[in-house]
């Protein structure tokens, strides 16, 4: 009878909430002193199943609702910490590592948490094999030795095998990686769908990926209650939390596309925070009584690709062009002011072996020359599938009139973040504009996405950026992957380094800046700080007055 309308009322919650945030902004009036409110661009998300989820506004909602055996110390980046588990030890070999949980840990839903739900959350991520599993593949974890290469030994043991000696450091980083939340397996299976097995896909349950689009199971600070697509995520404390208790009852990310929409909401008390703003709003928000602007350094790096199967774009003079058509300085001085600086290799700074060269400038002379050696003097006609949020979009357009100086005409196709994302991960793009975001403290998770690309075919399983382009890498690859098993930190770096000046000089991206994230907020909260990654924005801290 309780779980009824415990049940109940947890839905009504939700429908009300969601309502609410359908009305106009003015309705909502002065938000609820128990509820934060985010004005928050969330149209990327397209799962909120950690097990397949992989956009960056994704990795906020699971980094604040789920639990890792590992996390990462945002007081010092280069250093784990332990999240479920208690300790971990790694043998002398190098090849297995031992972590032993917390005593006393439940799930949101009352449900224990055991090694078994750890050695359940790798397989079904494993199985899955959706677009994040490689960050556990590439430990030599399959299908079918899943089950024997991760797995718990007893209730609060969970062993984990890889298949070569890689730098510590770097396995327990990826073990701060949305993918290896851990779910509760009891209740996940409950939800789960039988499925037919086929060539693509061989098991016979969905391991609860239905449900988990849009459900939850995990045992995080808070827990999610709901999420309307491009209108709103709700996340309500979790009871059952194991560390520092939430400080609010409830989190509610409102999706608002428009800076000065969400400056014009912040100022009416309509929303606590703006996470949004761009340059002109965000120096509005600092001049007014009543706010502040907090900011953050992101290993966040955006860029725009060139996908080789164009035949224009894959004319190594056509990519080199690309490079010098890029008003960096322009863009550094006005659309990105504040939120950004120009930085031009794929690693973001403060990460080992990160470049801080910038060897590119606007040089439409250079540009025409190059493009006349490739036979394309008189330019050509390309699109570019763009998210309609900024500063994509302005730096889009700001590209769209440099590449025009040297006869290139590029059309420039808008869509929301899912749209543009679904159609650039099938490689059915020309151009594709956006963002990448360290998906853990290691070096080699932007090297392997950017330089790795294990099988160019259409139905390649590990599809990093390097895969999405179409560029086909082997040495490349090869050279990433020596990086992996370097013990010496100096000799690691100088690896990243060698790739970083190949991909500069060869590679079909075109890396414009580091990103530095911003926040306009009301000086009611107290506690809010963006973290160094995006799921690290911790929402738990955070009270009014």
């Amino acid at each position: 009878m309780n779980k009824s309308l415990n049940k109940a009322a947890r839905i009504l919650a939700t429908s009300v909430a969601l309502s609410m945030l359908s009305l106009a902004p003015q309705a909502f009036a002065a938000t609820p002193a128990d509820t934060l409110v985010e004005g928050f661009a969330i149209d990327d998300i397209i799962t909120l199943d950690p097990g397949e989820a992989f956009e960056l506004s994704t990795a906020e909602v699971t980094g604040n609702t789920y639990s890792k055996l590992v996390s990462i110390d945002i007081a010092d980046t280069s250093k784990v910490k332990g999240d479920l588990a208690e300790s971990w030890t790694t043998s002398d070999d190098g090849l297995t590592y031992t972590f032993k949980l917390k005593p006393g840990l439940k799930f949101a839903s009352g449900n224990p948490v055991t090694a078994e739900d750890v050695a359940f959350s790798f397989e079904r991520a494993v199985k899955l094999d959706k677009s994040p599993a490689f960050l556990l593949t590439q430990f030599g974890l399959k299908g079918d030795n899943v089950t024997e290469k991760a797995k718990a030994t007893d209730a609060n043991t969970f062993v984990l095998t890889v298949d070569k000696p890689y730098a510590p450091s770097f396995v327990l980083n990826v073990l701060t990686a949305t993918v290896a939340s851990v779910v509760d397996k009891k209740f996940v299976m409950e939800k789960a769908k039988a499925v037919t097995p086929s060539a693509d896909y061989k098991y016979d349950s969905d391991f609860g990926n239905e449900f988990l689009k849009t459900g939850y199971a995990g045992s995080g600070p808070y827990k999610i209650l709901g999420w309307k697509a491009n209108e709103a995520v709700i996340l309500e404390a979790n009871p059952n939390y194991y560390a520092e208790k939430p400080k609010l009852k409830r989190v509610i990310y409102r999706h608002m596309k428009e800076s000065s929409g969400q400056r014009l909401a912040l100022e009416n008390g309509d929303i606590d925070v703006a996470r949004n703003l761009e340059p002109g709003d965000m120096e509005a928000v600092s001049k007014k009584e009543g706010f502040s602007i907090t900011s953050a350094p992101k290993g966040t790096v955006y860029y725009f690709s060139l996908n080789q199967k164009n035949e224009n774009l894959k004319k190594p003079e056509v990519i080199e062009a690309f490079k010098y058509l890029v008003d960096y300085e322009g863009i550094g001085a006005t659309i990105i002011k504040g939120i950004g600086e120009i930085h031009q290799t794929f690693l973001p700074k403060g990460q080992l072996g990160a470049l801080d060269e910038n060897p590119y400038k606007l040089d439409v002379a250079k540009a025409k020359e190059l493009l006349a050696k490739a036979g394309l003097k008189d330019g050509f006609t390309v699109t570019m599938d763009v998210r309609n949020t900024q500063p994509v979009t302005g730096i889009a357009e700001s590209v769209q009139q440099t590449l025009a100086q040297a006869g290139i005409k590029l059309q420039i196709i808008p869509g929301d973040g899912k749209q543009t994302l679904t159609k650039f991960r099938a490689r059915t793009h020309d151009i594709y504009i956006g963002q990448w975001g360290s998906d853990y403290f290691d070096p080699n998770s932007n090297a392997e996405t950017f330089t790795i690309n294990y099988d160019n075919a259409d139905d390649g399983k590990n599809k990093t950026l390097a895969w999405r382009n179409a560029w086909d890498v082997p040495e490349l690859t090869k050279e990433t992957q020596s990086a992996l098993l370097e013990k010496d930190s100096a000799k690691r770096a100088k690896i990243y380094e060698d790739l970083q000046k190949k991909v500069l000089e060869t590679g079909p991206f075109v890396v414009i800046f580091q990103q530095t994230e911003v926040a306009g907020y009301s000086n009611k909260l107290k506690g809010l700080k963006l973290g160094p990654s995006f799921d690290t924005n911790y929402v738990y801290p955070i009270s009014k007055e």
